[in-house]
């Protein structure tokens, strides 16, 4: 998972279904909300890899508000 750093992103409809929005990764609320909304509705390993990167994920993981059933399937943020 290479995603980016930084910048404003907008996901893809697939995963963000709602209000056209730009996520802008300086900002921590934007950063962690775009991470738990990729982590719940990526359709692929592709999705994941596009907008995730997994230093930033190890270090927020615990932070994240995400439901008991994905933390499970998640197992750990990265291996």
């Amino acid at each position: 998972m290479a995603g980016p750093k930084t910048g404003g992103i907008t996901l893809p409809r697939h995963i963000d279904w709602g209000p056209h929005y730009i996520y802008d990764l300086a900002g921590e609320a934007d950063f962690r909300l775009m991470y738990e909304r990729v982590i719940r509705e990526a359709e692929t390993r592709d999705d994941l890899n596009a907008y995730l990167n997994a230093t930033w994920l190890r270090q927020v993981w615990c932070d994240l508000f995400l439901p008991v059933p994905v933390r499970i399937a998640w197992g750990s943020p990265v291996p």
